[in-house]
């Protein structure tokens, strides 16, 4: 009895050791308890025992799944961490996934692709540093693909039902199934109140996603398991692999098109931006070695010359009289900047951005082609409406095209909720307005300030840096900080208020939705972020009068004086607006895409750091993340295009910025990939042939740039002024820049206003004529010839610049030749193997017919 008691225990363990690890295992598994049917999507909730209405709904929509034909298995409770979450997984058989494959007419392979591959090109090994292991940049082979058909799927090259349809393309499926599936039982009548969505807002649900594969840094134990993740943090996430080539292939397959998409736009921009650097950096070295020949800077600096220049006071009462020689550095400074290398730096700028554009789209064909999205149309995605438009659209009309009745909503509502939109939109651009109108008011008020202060301040006495602090680099620097908190404020505010105001219009499909949703959003941020640039480049020292007429910004009562340039130019002030706005706005985007999601996660998950790594199951892990968001990428494309305005609409006043937005970029890409392998959960995929509105936006930029860089190095830099008196004004004849300096100024007779002045004539930057003259303080001639040269510049590099971007656009197809020929060929290889597949079809039933009719007789 002892002996066989010892066994009955000894069993008992062996017993309660294997479920033990059986449970272990199927816990960290992406598969139900069975070990073989796959989660395709999991859903979860907290049990609220007072709200019987959410119980209602979640067991009336999970009926509903069922009905459909899905799985589900529940975790009870008391398996989670906290004993307090419920997760339902779910499985979609192939019943269910075969029909909606059919509904959505996803391509599937039918025959291996035997069009022979292009050859090599020359010097290809040269770039074998920067590639990635053959496994990894090409996942699975290439196919002819077709619109799956349930009715011919003996068609299809289906090896095995259970893995014929990726894990994205399974979730894809699924979260389908969810949008549109209702909880209101059907004798309620009530078809509208439907969708997941309606039910995470309303707390019946906390969650819902599809599920990693595997934990990002270890390689699944489930040799069933792909192991995509693991793959992708380990050749793509990690910064170490800033200088790899990205797998596009893997992240299409792992994460879907859109967002493969993405990242291939990212990293084209990326490519591109490393010759724009390399120009742009030329360009600034051009400055820093002709330092020394900068004729104009070495006459301001003059002692007897800039030191015996008396200018007038930049503003009223506070400040005084001063030396030109007091601006030698900022005129030094302003020479790296403002040079003939920004001249043809702008214009390179012009042609780069139509490069940029001409380029991405041929590679977009050529991913359209790979990726199996040329006959994808956004008509397709225009048959689904948005399960919110169903909801609220409580009016019925036929659809011309399904035949069928749909909910449609009235022309008037319509318009009254596109009128209230538009005018919410004005109202937060005239705030920004306000704002930008507030901070050059803080300018004027503040420079008076600075000027009286910083007369007598210690830091005149450092011998460094001394010079440099200037009340006019103090003034600058303060109100461009401000400006930029103020703009970081202002687009959280409106963040929240653009989606509100799209809610309320109730766009009919998510394309719709994401479209009105980006033109709102960039037409904001346009403002917000470059407001302050065109003010500096267009607006500062215009339209500030001369000595005893001055403009004043809220007429003479408010006494305050429009502000003037720095004694170095405007451009200099532009440089420095353009990289306190540029670099803060992308160190703080980097570290908010970087730090915030992992904060939220080490806090969300620490009561599971206290569980072992076996008992913490891959849904609760999943759980524990970030949600990526349906707008997830939309707010990543939205910082790379506010980038690419910085770069190219004020590039003439920094040749940096494209190797600031280089930097920039390389770390991005890996951020991004790194937040979205490691701190979200795992997004559902969806499909997209291109990065949609924002091309359109991209295209608009670029032609506005053109302009923009025109009248930068118009209006804003020197640059004209200084040719117009080399080639015209030059007392001698010379070509040279001596005398420039005291041409380019104006006298003012301060006894005018002071009789007992120790010195009678102060002078100002213009072209006005002196006083005694008969035309005193008006224009000189030599102004409206600085001026029609600075049209004709403008009129000339525009026309240079759009006619070869236009003729570079019309030379550049945007489809590939042996794209186009590919597409072709599979498309009539596609039409002959149905053709023949039918032919064979046929030929059996006839067999089988006549064999029917000869056993009959």
């Amino acid at each position: 009895k002892e002996t066989a008691s010892a066994g009955l225990a000894l069993a008992d363990t062996y017993a309660w050791n294997f479920f033990s690890r059986l449970n272990m295992s199927f816990k960290d598994s992406v598969f139900f308890r069975d070990g073989v049917r796959r989660i395709d999507f999991v859903l979860s909730y907290v049990d609220d025992k007072d709200c019987e209405k959410k119980q209602e709904r979640r067991k009336v929509y999970e009926a509903n799944l069922v009905k459909v034909g899905l799985e589900l298995e529940t975790e009870d409770k008391s398996e989670s961490e906290d004993e307090n979450t419920y997760f339902v997984k779910i499985h979609a058989p192939w019943e269910v996934l075969a029909t909606y494959a059919d509904v959505l007419k996803i391509k599937v392979p039918f025959k291996v692709n035997d069009i022979p591959e292009n050859k090599e090109m020359p010097m290809n090994w040269l770039s074998t540093p920067f590639r990635l292991p053959e496994h990894i940049m090409k996942p699975e082979p290439d196919y002819f693909t077709a619109p799956f058909n349930k009715s011919k799927s003996d068609f299809f090259l289906i090896n095995d039902k259970e893995t014929f349809f990726p894990p994205s393309t399974r979730n894809r499926i699924v979260y389908y199934i969810l949008s549109r599936c209702s909880y209101i039982k059907e004798e309620c009548g009530d078809k509208d109140k439907k969708g997941i969505k309606r039910l995470l807002n309303n707390g019946t649900y906390t969650s819902a996603f599809p599920l990693h594969d595997c934990r990002y840094w270890t390689r699944s134990k489930d040799a069933n398991c792909e192991s995509e993740r693991y793959n992708l943090y380990k050749h793509w996430a990690r910064f170490l692999c800033f200088f790899k080539e990205q797998p596009l292939n893997l992240i299409r397959k792992y994460y879907g098109e859109k967002i493969g998409i993405y990242f291939a736009w990212l990293g084209f921009y990326t490519e591109m931006l490393l010759f724009a650097a390399i120009v742009g950096t030329i360009c600034f070295i051009y400055g820093l070695l002709t330092y020394d020949d900068n004729e104009w800077s070495k006459e301001i600096c003059n002692e007897q010359i800039g030191g015996k220049i008396v200018m007038c006071p930049l503003c009223d009462k506070k400040c005084g009289y001063w030396k030109l020689n007091s601006t030698c550095n900022s005129s030094w400074q302003s020479h790296l900047f403002d040079n003939v290398g920004t001249v043809f730096f702008a214009i390179f700028m012009g042609i780069w951005v139509t490069l940029f554009l001409e380029f991405w789209k041929r590679r977009q064909a050529r991913l359209e082609y790979e990726w199996d999205l040329v006959d994808f149309e956004e008509e397709q995605q225009q048959l689904q409406l948005r399960p919110e438009y169903e909801t609220k659209c409580t009016n019925r009309k036929m659809n011309r095209i399904t035949q069928e009745m749909e909910p449609y909503l009235p022309i008037t509502s319509k318009c009254a909720r596109i009128c209230l939109s538009g005018a919410t939109v004005l109202f937060w651009i005239s705030l920004i307005i306000a704002c930008i109108i507030g901070v050059i008011a803080y300018r004027l008020a503040v420079y008076a300030a600075f000027a009286s202060i910083m007369k007598d301040s210690l830091t005149n006495n450092l011998e460094v840096v001394g010079p440099y602090i200037t009340p006019q680099l103090a003034t600058s620097v303060t109100a461009s900080c401000i400006n930029f908190v103020i703009i970081m404020i202002l687009n959280l505010m409106y963040e929240r208020v653009a989606i509100w105001i799209t809610d309320m219009e109730i766009p009919k499909t998510h394309l719709e939705y994401e479209n009105k949703l980006t033109v709102k959003m960039f037409l904001f941020q346009f403002v917000n972020y470059y407001s302050s640039c065109f003010y500096v480049a267009f607006f500062k020292g215009k339209f500030v009068g001369y000595p005893g007429n001055y403009a004043y910004m809220f007429g003479k009562w408010s006494k305050l004086r429009n502000e003037e340039c720095d004694p170095g130019g405007c451009l200099i002030e532009l440089t420095t607006q353009l990289v306190i706005v540029m670099t803060g706005k992308q160190v703080w985007g980097n570290i908010q895409e970087a730090l915030v999601p992992w904060l939220m996660n080490w806090w969300g998950s620490r009561r599971a750091r206290s569980h072992p790594e076996t008992l913490y199951s891959r849904w609760e892990q999943d759980h524990d993340l970030q949600s990526f968001g349906q707008l997830g990428l939309f707010y990543e494309y939205l910082e790379m295009v506010i980038q690419f305005g910085f770069i190219t609409l004020f590039v003439a006043s920094f040749p940096l910025a494209p190797l600031l937005a280089l930097i920039n970029n390389i770390i991005e890409v890996r951020v991004d990939a790194w937040k979205l392998t490691t701190q979200f959960r795992r997004a559902v995929a969806a499909k997209a042939h291109s990065i949609g509105a924002w091309e359109e936006i991209l295209s608009g930029v670029a032609i506005l740039s053109v302009v923009t860089n025109a009248f930068i190095v118009a209006f804003t830099s020197d640059m004209i002024p200084r040719l117009v008196y080399m080639y015209a004004y030059h007392p001698k004849g010379e070509m040279n820049m001596k005398g420039y300096i005291k041409d380019s100024l104006s006298l003012f007779n301060i006894s005018e206003f002071q009789p007992l002045h120790e010195f009678c004539l102060s002078s100002y930057r213009d072209y006005r004529y002196p006083p005694g003259h008969v035309k005193q303080y008006t224009h000189t001639m030599q102004f409206w010839h600085i001026l029609a040269a600075k049209l004709a510049f403008i009129i000339i590099m525009e026309h240079v610049v759009f006619s070869v971007k236009f003729f570079v656009a019309w030379m550049i197809p945007d489809v590939p030749s042996d794209v186009k020929a590919r597409i072709k060929r599979e498309r009539y290889l596609v039409q002959e193997y149905l053709h023949n597949y039918e032919v064979e079809k046929l030929k059996i039933q006839l067999k089988v017919k006549r064999g029917n009719l000869i056993h009959c007789v």
